[in-house]
């Protein structure tokens, strides 16, 4: 079972990053000018191969999905990159970059909340005798998931913020989200009975 929890975590983790991609593709392109037609091509290519590799490691099983996830952070690292380039070279387009960051703090928000739902789903299988461990793992998702978007939101509403200073925002409420759903998932594994 621990292997199960291992890949969904993983499962998380490769949606909330295309997710992401999709919201920022989504933002730029909006944008509608000739400079962004080829950082949109570039970002688009870089998200179908992100996309292909992490259902290839899903479909390869647990094992793969580590190996897997260890390339597609790599990947993801490659995507940011661009990103941070694009919104330094476009200097002080400062409605576009805080326009972005409000989409990908909005799809942040959305993946806590589709992973506590997740988590509730497979929870409510669970044993009764470790119900209380996997209630709490969910409210911790639930609590960690509500100060993230918080401090996404105050960022957002303070707007002077440098394109760094909301990525590393962005960055530090991903690895809170890693960490709490893979905590999670590890209870809902130990709760979950062995299939016999």
């Amino acid at each position: 079972m621990a292997q199960q929890s291992s890949l969904h975590a993983y499962l998380e983790w490769t949606k909330q990053r295309i997710d992401e991609m999709d919201a920022t593709l989504a933002s730029i392109e909006a944008q509608g000018t000739k400079a962004n037609a080829a950082v949109v091509a570039d970002l688009e290519k870089r998200r179908a191969e992100f996309k292909a590799k992490a259902k290839e490691g899903a479909a390869a099983g647990e094992a793969a999905a580590r190996s897997a996830q260890a390339q597609l952070e790599t990947q993801w690292n490659a995507f940011e990159a661009q990103v941070k380039t694009y919104f330094e070279a476009a200097g002080k387009q400062f409605e576009q970059r805080q326009k972005t960051f409000g989409e990908i703090a909005a799809a942040q928000t959305k993946a806590w909340r589709g992973a506590t739902d997740r988590l509730r789903e497979e929870a409510a299988k669970a044993a009764v005798a470790r119900r209380a461990e996997l209630d709490a793992a969910i409210e911790q998702v639930k609590a960690q998931g509500a100060e993230a978007e918080a401090q996404l939101q105050k960022l957002k509403q303070a707007g002077s913020e440098s394109w760094s200073a909301l990525s590393a925002a962005l960055a530090q409420s991903r690895q809170a989200f890693g960490r709490a759903t893979r905590e999670a998932w590890d209870a809902v594994a130990r709760a979950t009975p062995p299939k016999s």
